[in-house]
Formats: C-alpha cells, sequence, structure tokens
C-alpha cells in the first residue's frame, strides 16, 4: 500500500479536532477528498504501468519440421515415395492410392524390395476400409488370373492393414500385366464382394528404382 494512503487519515483527523469554522473544516474536507482522489488516481496509473527492470516474456518461435516422406519419382500410376533420414540415400517405396469407378479413395498399395535370400522377393502393404470382412481375407489376382489369398494384419481408424509377401512369380506377373484386381468383403454384406483395381502401368519402371528394405 502506498504510504499516501496511511497519511491521509491522519490528516483528516488532525482537521476536524482543530478550533476552526464550520466553513473551514468544510473547505478542509472538500480538499481532503479532493487529495484522496488525486492519490487514488496516482496509484492506478501506477499499477498500470509495467514493471520496470523485468524482460518481458517472448515467443522465440520454433523450427518447422518438414514433412517426413516426399515423391522423388512417377512411373505411369505408380509413385516412388521417399522417407527424409539420416542415410546417404533416403529409402523409398512405390506406392499407388486405389480409387473406386467415382474416382474416391478406397485403398492403399505400398511396396519394396526385399534382399536376397528373404522369404519373399518383395512386400507390400495394402490399407483397405473399415468394415470389411477380415475372415474372408483379401484376394488379389492379375490380369483375371487365379487369386492368391492373403491375411489381414491389424486394423487402426484409418482402415485394415495386410502385410503380404510377393514372390518372384508374383513379381513377374505384376510386371508382365496391366492390371491387378484387389477383392474385399464387406462386413455388412457378407454375400458380396468389392473389387479394386491396381494399375500396373510403370509397375517395372518403379520397381527396378525402389529400395531394398534392409533388416
Amino acid at each position: 500500500m502506498p504510504k499516501i494512503y496511511q497519511t491521509l487519515p491522519l490528516i483528516a483527523l488532525l482537521a476536524v479536532g482543530t478550533s476552526l469554522s464550520a466553513q473551514d473544516t468544510a473547505s478542509d474536507t472538500a480538499t481532503d477528498t479532493q487529495a484522496e482522489t488525486e492519490s487514488a488516481d496516482t496509484a492506478t496509473d501506477q499499477a498500470a504501468e509495467p514493471a520496470t527492470g523485468v524482460a518481458p516474456q517472448l515467443d522465440t518461435g520454433r523450427e518447422v519440421q518438414e514433412d517426413a516422406t516426399y515423391i522423388k519419382e512417377e512411373y505411369g500410376d505408380w509413385q516412388l515415395k521417399c522417407f527424409r533420414s539420416e542415410a546417404e540415400e533416403d529409402p523409398c517405396q512405390m506406392y499407388q492410392l486405389l480409387t473406386e469407378e467415382a474416382g474416391n479413395p478406397v485403398a492403399e498399395f505400398s511396396l519394396f524390395r526385399l534382399p536376397d535370400g528373404a522369404q519373399a522377393a518383395a512386400g507390400a502393404t495394402i490399407v483397405v476400409p473399415l468394415g470389411t470382412l477380415l475372415p474372408e481375407e483379401l484376394k488379389i489376382s492379375v490380369d483375371g488370373g487365379r487369386s492368391k489369398s492373403y491375411s489381414y494384419s491389424f486394423c487402426t481408424m484409418v482402415g485394415c492393414f495386410a502385410r503380404i509377401g510377393l514372390t518372384q512369380a508374383d513379381v513377374d506377373a505384376f510386371k508382365a500385366g496391366a492390371a491387378a484386381q484387389l477383392q474385399i468383403v464387406p462386413a455388412q454384406a457378407p454375400d458380396q464382394t468389392v473389387d479394386i483395381k491396381v494399375s500396373l502401368d510403370g509397375f517395372t519402371n518403379a520397381y527396378s528404382n525402389v529400395s531394398v528394405l534392409q533388416d
């Protein structure tokens, strides 16, 4: 509390106790009231002023993180999607966003090569919509040929994932084919199937440039 607030009541008491006339008392009271008002205004102004000698808190900013992925090349209907890393060369996988007849996205197909001696020649991750009947598995065929069936690995809010291995014969069929077909079964209509086309335009060139997944 400022000192002026401590002294004002004492001044007013002394003024009342003197032998001044009523007129002088009223005049002194008015003067004291004005002094109190001015003191209050001064105190308010002082409180509104920022504290001196204290550095304000400033936002010095943060470095914006770059997108972890980028498209390096496009080969027909396949993209070479790469991941930023500390390695000498960023790892890249083949990627295609799959759409239905109206052009709406319905699935994703990502593929990478595996090193010699691995269980398969290539590995792929296929994402299909939620609401897929999982026990029916995912079926893949090329140009209307015989289908192979693959189990789903897990589901998230994004969709259901199938992590599959492609043999060299499977890869050769993809290279020679015009289109592959994914077939899924909706959980709400288990007596029906949904076919999703996978374009193989550019598959061979993309496969030649895709990274080999290292252990």
